[in-house]
């Protein structure tokens, strides 16, 4: 009982034991912040890489793919069928994604992927991540008639509106359609251009015309229009821009036929006429990030919408593969909040992407493949069942890899980055621990008579040093104590905490602009939280063996006469 008293009594008195519990509570404090923002971080960034990325994916090293996708599901499952859930066929192939904005063509190097809208959402979080509610809850390829979300999903209800989507869709569609017919009647009276002539805009300019003609309605391409084009002149490129785009918008186009009006000569004459304000191209999904920018006040500004037109160029199948080109139709907008992904990531209808890159057999209408995205019953089979296939399949042709595997680099950059955080992190305790032995130490000096009347009075070796001891653990209790307090609730405010000081500074402290989160994301882990107290409670222990061992040692006689 007297250990414990003193313990008490030394607490309480001495004001220099207050620096110490202080720079534990500050050390702990840090920790638990930096661990659960970490860890919120690291769980947003794998959700997202793995909301796109399958568990395990199947997928040729060769961009002609693997022919037959039914035949290799069947393979697959009778390997592994036991861990599967489901799976799905993509293509995958590098493209170019061109669109008008005022008279300037943008360009962008973009990932095109072919998916097959029944199966894709079984297998990863694609359409988790769409703008229209409807296509987050069934994924269609035709243009929806507006209600796209003005706010951003998982918003503050402080975050700006992205009120350019308010007339997203097929009000846009109709009203951009309306602007044209007029723009061209009022340059030349009693002349209406054909559908697909690039005029230049006075105002409103977020999307291309239509490059290339499809059949009406549907948005289905057709055949004869795309092998009227490419026959006459297969040098022609849908991509480049009209005469008016060179030499301005008062001048005439050039009489000679180009291939978009022969186009429309060819659907005349199959008695179809493509109508903007009622028909779309073949539907594309687009990476937010594309068409958009944000400023640094928050706000999101598009180039183009759901409902404009855009022109896509990627490489066919054949021997040389050549460039194709081909008008889609904005139908929605991917955001994952991955810039990465945002970025660079199109998707288009399996089946259209298959054919307009020459992958279907004529003969047998099955089309080939590059990837096979495979979704687990437990994703922490994906080991199991990637060795499983790996055995079963040449890896000279088919490449097989968990969504680990495909991110390893980025994955073990940010566990690296954990690792080393946590240890200059944890120096700070360090630092307290030191503090708490030079203190220690002078209360040895100071407390040396004591010492010597513990001992007269028959307090032995063991009771004087557990004295120190339990003095050091109560420091490191207290200030661990406090310090995961003070940590957790500056981790469940951060938010408000970020605001308080961007408010002081005149700077957002979590820049939505760089970030693409709007909130801080942060996750507690009791693990982690356990070996952090333990970790600065042990520190504050070690601290106090060698002061204590010292007194421990003192003789009575010696320590009586000390002045």
């Amino acid at each position: 009982m007297f250990k414990l008293l003193l313990c008490w009594r030394y607490l309480r008195t001495r004001y220099i034991a207050l620096a110490s519990i202080i720079s534990v509570t500050l050390g702990v404090a840090t920790m638990v912040v930096v661990n659960a923002v970490m860890a919120g971080f690291t769980t947003e960034m794998q959700d997202r890489i793995h909301g796109i990325l399958s568990d395990v994916v199947f997928e040729s090293r060769s961009l002609e793919g693997f022919h037959d996708p039914q035949w290799h599901m069947r393979q697959i499952d009778r390997v592994a069928g036991q861990y599967i859930k489901a799976m799905t066929a993509t293509v995958n192939v590098p493209a170019m994604l061109r669109f008008r904005y005022g008279d300037n063509w943008m360009t962008h190097p973009v990932q095109l992927i072919g998916i097959d809208a029944a199966t894709a959402g079984d297998v990863a979080d694609v359409t988790k991540y769409l703008q229209h509610p409807d296509n987050r809850q069934h994924l269609s390829w035709d243009l929806r008639d507006g209600g796209f979300d003005v706010l951003p999903r998982e918003a503050s209800a402080e975050m700006p509106p992205r009120s350019q989507l308010q007339d997203a869709g097929w009000p846009r569609r109709r009203r951009r359609a309306e602007q044209e017919q007029a723009f061209r009647e009022s340059l030349t009276p009693g002349r209406v251009e054909p559908p697909g002539f690039d005029m230049p805009r006075a105002e409103d300019s977020f999307a291309t015309n239509p490059q290339l003609l499809s059949g009406p309605n549907q948005g289905t391409p057709s055949t004869d229009v795309a092998s009227t084009v490419s026959s006459e002149d297969p040098n022609s490129n849908a991509a480049e821009p009209s005469p008016v785009d060179a030499v301005g918008e008062d001048s005439l186009p050039s009489e000679e036929v180009n291939p978009f009006e022969r186009a429309d000569m060819a659907l005349q004459d199959q008695g179809e006429l493509f109508d903007p304000a009622r028909d779309q191209f073949d539907g594309l999904i687009m990476g937010i990030a594309i068409a958009s920018f944000r400023s640094g006040d928050g706000r999101d500004h598009f180039l183009a919408l759901p409902g404009d037109d855009v022109q896509l160029t990627f490489p066919t199948v054949g021997t040389p593969p050549k460039a194709e080109s081909m008008p889609f139709t904005v139908v929605d907008f991917y955001e994952s909040k991955m810039s990465e992904y945002d970025a660079s990531f199109v998707f288009v209808p399996l089946e259209v992407l298959q054919r307009a890159r020459g992958m279907i057999d004529p003969t047998t209408g099955i089309g080939n493949v590059t990837s096979i995205q495979i979704k687990l019953k437990d994703d922490r089979d994906a080991a199991v069942v990637r060795d499983l296939l790996r055995a079963s399949f040449p890896e000279q042709i088919y490449g097989i890899n968990t969504w680990r595997d495909k991110q390893g680099p980025l994955l073990a950059a940010v566990q690296l980055e954990n690792r080393i955080l946590n240890v200059l992190l944890f120096m700070i305790i360090a630092v307290a621990g030191f503090g708490i032995l030079a203190i220690f130490f002078m209360i040895v000096v100071e407390k040396t008579r004591d010492v010597g009347v513990l001992k007269s009075l028959g307090a032995s070796k063991q009771g004087v040093m557990s004295i120190f001891i339990s003095y050091g653990m109560s420091l490191g209790l207290v200030g661990a104590g406090v310090g995961l307090g003070l940590g957790l609730l500056i981790v469940a405010y951060i938010n408000e905490i970020a605001v308080l000081i961007g408010s002081f500074t005149g700077h957002q402290v979590f820049d939505p602009s760089i970030y693409y989160f709007f909130t801080i994301p942060t996750i507690v882990d009791p693990r982690t939280v356990t070996w952090i107290v333990v970790g600065a409670v042990s520190i504050a222990i070690a601290a106090s063996v060698l002061p204590a061992r010292r007194a421990a040692r003192m003789n009575p006689v010696e320590a009586l006469r000390y002045e």
